[in-house]
Order: C-alpha cells, then structure tokens, then sequence
C-alpha cells in the first residue's frame, strides 16, 4: 500500500513538473523555428537547431546596449535597496516605540497597494520634480533606479526586520562597549550576520527588476535606454508579431537570471524561512 502510494504521488509530481516546465519547452522548441514551422505545430521539435533566429534577435533588439542598461539598473537598484532596507529594519527593529511600529506597519501596508493602481500618481509627482526641481526623472536610467528603490524596499524591510529580531541585543552592546559607533555596530557585527537573508532579497528583487517592463515603459522612451524587457517588445508588432525572434529574444533576457538563480538559490529558502519566521 506505501508502494503504491509513494508511486501515485511521485507520478503526480512528475506531471506537476512537466506542466510547469511546458513552457520553457515551448520558448526553447520554437526559437529555433522559421514561421512556416512555428505555425505548422508549436509543440513539435524543430527540423533543426541553428542560431540564426538568435543573431537576428540579438541584432534587431540592439542586445549590447540593452544587456548593459538592464544590468545597471538592476545592480544598482539593488545595491541601495540592499543597504537602504537593512539599516532601515535595524532601526526599526532596535527601537521599541510607537513611532517605530507606525513606520514598520506603513512599509507593510504598501506592500498591498497594486502598482497599477498608483502609476499615473506617480508619473504626476515625478513630471512636477522635473519641471519644479530640474531633477530629470523621465527617461533617465537613474529615475527609473530612484523609483525602484521605492517600490522594492517594503518587502526587503519587512524581511529584513523579521531577521534582524532574531539576532541577540548582547552582540551590538558588546561592540559598543568596545568603543564601536552606530555606524560600525552596524556594518561589522549586525551587516554581515545579514547575509542569507541579503541573498534572498538580492534575488527576490534582481529577478522582479530584470523582469520588469510596466515601469520601464512609462519612464524610458530612448531606444538607447530600453531595458531588455522593452527591447524583447520590440518583435510585438501592431500588425504582426515576428514569433521566433520573440522566443530567442526571451530566452536571451531568461538566461542571466537563470544563472544568478541557479548559483544562489541554497540561501534563498533559508533566507526566506528566517526573516518572516523568526
């Protein structure tokens, strides 16, 4: 009887998997594919394997400039959300009053507010910074990266303060007693104590930046500046839609997070576990 249920269950993961990783096949099986073969059958193999469709997706989605502005954006955003969010949930975490719980419930009642639902607020306040202020925030790598920073730090506070908390007081009033300021109590004893759970929020946030294009859309309009999201667009014409070039396109943008992933994923679970549990 535990055989057969163990052979039930194991057949059911499998088609759970399989279902998952259909779509992967379905990208990887028709990049290689002319649009005659793509259309004659989607799920079939491809008579051949040859990169030509990649080269084409690679030229036509200028692949250069939009691998670098991708990765700039992205690093970068993350760097400050990284050092921004953990001194934040410290403090927050450290200080027991009021104030400190308002500030910490307020960064998770943003979490539930829908981006769709605050854009055009947003694309107002930013235009009135630029015209008032003559800080450029449309089109600019560096807007975009200031309101990602906003967007991203709610949830990297929220599991950062839930680590934070497991971490004992004694450690901090220790190096104070040695003579170490805030500032290094911070980045000698409590920053690198951070680290599975800095992993899980590195990638958490690297995969939902790369991925992003809604925000992209709204504040890039140089061909320059397009991340790879809005370059990957490019092959979704408003008459036609060029499919095989699509899927290349889309395998080139899956490629670097899969590798970032695939090389960080052991701390992504404990990192997870122990900032919302602990």
């Amino acid at each position: 009887m535990k055989k057969t249920t163990n052979l039930i269950k194991n057949i059911l993961l499998f088609l759970v998997a399989l279902l998952f990783l259909s779509p992967i096949y379905i990208i990887i099986a028709n990049s290689f594919k002319d649009r005659q073969e793509l259309y004659t059958n989607v799920l079939a193999l491809p008579e051949s394997f040859g990169f030509q469709y990649y080269l084409e997706a690679i030229q036509k989605m200028n692949f250069m400039s939009a691998l670098g502005n991708s990765l700039y954006i992205t690093i970068v955003s993350v760097v400050f959300i990284v050092i921004l969010s953990s001194m934040t949930a410290w403090m927050l975490a450290r200080t027991d009053n009021l104030l400190s719980n308002i500030i910490f419930m307020t960064f998770i009642a943003t979490m539930l507010i829908p981006f769709q639902t605050i854009m055009m607020p947003l694309m107002q306040l930013m235009g009135t910074i630029t015209n008032e202020l003559g800080i450029p925030m449309f089109n600019t790598r560096e807007g975009l990266i200031f309101m990602h920073i906003g967007f991203h730090s709610s949830l990297s506070v929220f599991l950062y303060h839930g680590f934070v908390k497991s971490i004992p007081r004694t450690l901090e009033e220790a190096a104070t007693i040695d003579g170490a300021s805030k500032f290094g109590v911070f980045w000698r004893v409590i920053f690198p104590m951070l680290k599975p759970i800095t992993v899980t929020v590195m990638i958490l946030n690297v995969i939902s930046i790369w991925n992003d294009y809604l925000l992209p859309s709204l504040t890039l309009t140089d061909r320059g500046l397009r991340t790879f999201p809005l370059s990957t667009f490019y092959f979704f014409g408003e008459f036609t839609i060029q499919w095989n070039l699509a899927m290349a396109g889309l395998m080139l943008t899956i490629i670097p997070v899969v590798i970032f992933y695939a090389l960080a994923q052991k701390h992504i679970i404990k990192g997870i576990g122990d900032g919302a549990v602990k």
